[in-house]
């Protein structure tokens, strides 16, 4: 056997666990809710035998646009917002002192020692009429004694930013830490701004780190459905919302199976999509190290 072919080979056996485990825990799950989707519901929640298209029919109703909307563009404030404070985080911590790093790290890393659950339920009662939060924004005249903090979108994009700011800061610190800082500092001896050094030179540099940080924040905040659920509305509902309720309240699991489907086509397309963008930038990227 060649040495190419036995390359080849272990390659193979070496990504073979990978392709195993996505096949079982991500292909077939996800083959298996859309083959729902067009399967009867039986009336004691049941999975039904035959084909029927019904439960597209049903996923026509007139307010899933609106709430898949909701779910899209909170999703996309929350991941905006949390890559926003996230950069520059990430960016003080890779420069920071190693004694320090350590430090910053730990304090990122903290409210993983809780439960979700609890941080949220902790966020309800400082935005309660009645909490810390609302008196004190009264006292200081920044809000009416009428304002509500609580169960409205703002609450829920606010606690969404929150929970997911640290899946955020760890990939986009990962890629920082690797930065060569001393580009920076030629941009700055070249005539560049402080701003402008860090937004043509840092932010390129750690563009693998942003990408893994917004599919880590975007994908989790699409399926949320907790957090809406405890300090959102009616008015707040997300997709997730729908899902847990035709799933455990109306036990009909083809419509679960059917809003899934839409929300996994929501999550694969934009993977799809910056899959197919780095396609098309690799011979570019290969044609300039060579000189085309």
């Amino acid at each position: 056997m060649k040495a190419g072919a036995q390359t080849r080979l272990a390659e193979w056996l070496v990504t073979l666990p990978s392709f195993v485990w996505l096949g079982v825990l991500f292909l077939v799950p996800t083959v298996l809710v859309f083959a729902i989707t067009f399967k009867p519901a039986t009336p004691f929640g049941g999975i039904g035998e035959g084909w029927t298209l019904d439960t597209l029919r049903t996923l026509g109703n007139p307010n899933y646009p609106a709430i898949l909307w909701r779910t899209i563009r909170l999703s996309m404030l929350a991941t905006g917002g949390c890559i926003l404070l996230a950069t520059p985080m990430a960016y003080y911590m890779a420069r920071a002192g190693a004694a320090w790093r350590r430090w910053l790290l730990l304090l990122v890393v903290l409210p993983f020692w809780t439960s979700s659950l609890v941080r949220i339920f902790a966020w309800k009662v400082l935005l309660h009429p009645e909490g810390m939060l609302k008196q004190a924004l009264v006292w200081l005249g920044l809000a009416g004694p009428d304002a509500m903090l609580l169960y409205n979108e703002n609450a829920v994009l606010l606690v969404m930013v929150y929970t997911e700011l640290p899946f955020a800061i760890l990939p986009i610190y990962a890629a920082a830490e690797k930065f060569d800082f001393r580009l920076i500092e030629a941009a700055k001896d070249l005539g560049a701004s402080s701003f402008r050094a860090f937004r043509s030179v840092f932010l390129p540099g750690i563009r693998v780190g942003l990408l893994t940080a917004f599919l880590m924040v975007f994908i989790p905040s699409l399926g949320s459905y907790v957090i809406p659920d405890i300090v959102g509305g009616p008015t707040s509902e997300m997709v997730g919302n729908k899902i847990a309720q035709r799933t455990f309240v109306d036990r009909n699991l083809p419509h679960a199976a059917g809003l899934s489907a839409i929300l996994a086509v929501a999550v694969l397309a934009p993977l799809l999509a910056i899959a197919s963008l780095r396609r098309r930038e690799s011979p570019r990227d290969a044609l300039r190290e060579e000189g085309v």
